[in-house]
């Protein structure tokens, strides 16, 4: 059985206000579901096509940052995640998960490892042919093995494989790579057999552990996670897939996209709404509105129309390909993030007179979940509780909370909350130097907690 890395890669404004630092593409439930059960996201939804090919979920893991692990762990339960210290692309993504195979897990340097996007809309079948790479791999004696998309159209929006002759059976030996060519050369790149390159490779991990000997980078896991600065900030194809000698590329035929523009994320969309949305006269428009307000569009054409607590995008379609250079100056914190314990809406900021800084939040709280034992140096916490009921901690005392209980935990106060059913509240925080990374933990789950403070019930 193979192992099978996904690379969960950086943030992104090309899909914005639903996309930033936080909220990747591959985290937005905008997809829909199987048999009309509602939405997914690009994750959920691979994570489901690689149940389905019948990979089994510890030969899976996911390479990611470290503020996308809470969103990671609340859309598909508690999977092995390999943490980047920083972002520095594809490369040092590859190295560091593949050191972490070797190291922590005992895999066989032998044994073949594919890596592949998290983000890519494919068929169902995708998965079943990326478990072909690994014999292919070793029988052909290749250091690597990729797998290409037969191109449906010649654009300069992907990079191109190129065989040496015709692919003969399962496979063909790569030639050369061509990047983002001009639609004449990639009508003849076509012509030759090349394919779109996609980012999916397998190897042995003792091809990548002897390039990292041979340049004197970070060999073992430990030494990765010291020295990750000392990877090069670029991508695996530059650094080590186009340099190789004896390389194999496997013809993928289906349906593949990165949904990287809201023109071809639209596409996929079941419906023309998605959220309090009313569309009257229009072609080719679509709504996505996550905020509480309605929205109407009317008349409008081959649009685009996204309100979100992070901004509000009106657009064409065409023109939103671009709008990753329009939104760059925008460094807004993010208003809406997912974590395992549920997630959370920003409603308000205010800067008062005497430099008070106020921030309002609608909390949801999931059934069996809980906020950390935690408190705050520059600001103190108002709990609104407005459905549900659960129980707090503040300052080592325990209650039972309910719609319309008040609960304050003032500044270096200590305090926690659980619920068993679900709950809602609105957190207000005041106080200056309002960042996330004001929080010192103290007891991470509610068993921790109970078991050092008397009278909470367990």
């Amino acid at each position: 059985m193979v192992k099978l890395v996904l690379l969960s890669g950086g943030s992104g404004k090309r899909l914005w206000p639903m996309s930033n630092d936080v909220r990747s593409k591959q985290f937005l439930r905008i997809l829909p579901r199987p048999n009309g059960e509602g939405l997914e996201s690009m994750l959920q939804r691979v994570w489901r096509q690689i149940g389905q090919a019948g990979l089994a979920a510890n030969d899976v893991f996911v390479c990611a940052s470290k503020p996308q692990v809470e969103v990671i762990h609340a859309q598909i339960g508690e999977i092995d995640v390999i943490e980047e210290p920083a972002r520095r692309d594809t490369f040092a993504a590859i190295a560091l998960s593949t050191l972490y195979l070797v190291d922590e897990q005992g895999m066989d340097p032998d044994e073949p490892v594919v890596v592949c996007p998290v983000d890519h809309f494919v068929d169902d079948h995708y998965f079943q042919e990326i478990q072909n790479l690994g014999p292919i791999l070793l029988r052909e004696g290749a250091e690597m093995a990729l797998m290409g998309v037969w191109p449906t159209e010649p654009t300069s929006k992907f990079g191109y494989i190129v065989p040496e002759a015709p692919a003969d059976g399962d496979c063909f030996r790569v030639k050369r790579f061509v990047e983002k060519p001009e639609r004449a050369v990639a009508e003849e790149l076509i012509r030759q057999g090349a394919l779109w390159n996609c980012g999916v490779f397998c190897f042995q991990p003792r091809t990548i552990v002897r390039i990292l000997r041979d340049r004197g980078l970070p060999s073992t896991y430990a030494e990765a996670r010291r020295g990750f600065d000392q990877f090069p900030k670029r991508s695996f194809d530059y650094e080590v897939v186009e340099k190789l000698s004896s390389i194999v590329a496997h013809p993928y035929r289906g349906t593949w996209s990165d949904l990287g523009t809201w023109s071809s994320l639209a596409e996929q969309m079941e419906s023309e709404a998605v959220g309090r949305a009313i569309l009257s006269q229009c072609e080719d428009t679509h709504v996505v509105n996550e905020l509480g307000l309605p929205v109407v569009a009317l008349g409008l054409k081959r649009a685009i129309v996204v309100a979100t607590p992070d901004g509000i995008l009106a657009a064409d379609k065409d023109m939103a390909a671009g709008l990753k250079d329009v939104v760059a100056p925008l460094d807004n914190r993010p208003m809406y993030e997912e974590r395992r314990w549920g997630r959370y809406r920003v409603i308000d900021y205010q800067l008062l007179d005497d430099e008070t800084e106020v921030l309002t939040k609608c909390v949801e709280l999931l059934p069996g979940r809980n906020l950390s034992y935690h408190r705050h140096k520059w600001r103190e916490e108002i709990w609104t509780i407005i459905e549900g009921e659960g129980e707090i901690v503040v300052d080592d005392r325990w209650q039972k909370v309910a719609a319309g209980d008040i609960v304050r935990a003032p500044q270096g106060v200590w305090h926690a909350i659980r619920t068993e059913t679900g709950m809602q509240f609105i957190e207000v925080q005041r106080g200056r130097g309002l960042v996330e990374e004001d929080i010192e933990r103290k007891y991470l789950t509610w068993e921790e907690l109970a078991a050092v403070l008397p009278g909470i019930p367990r």
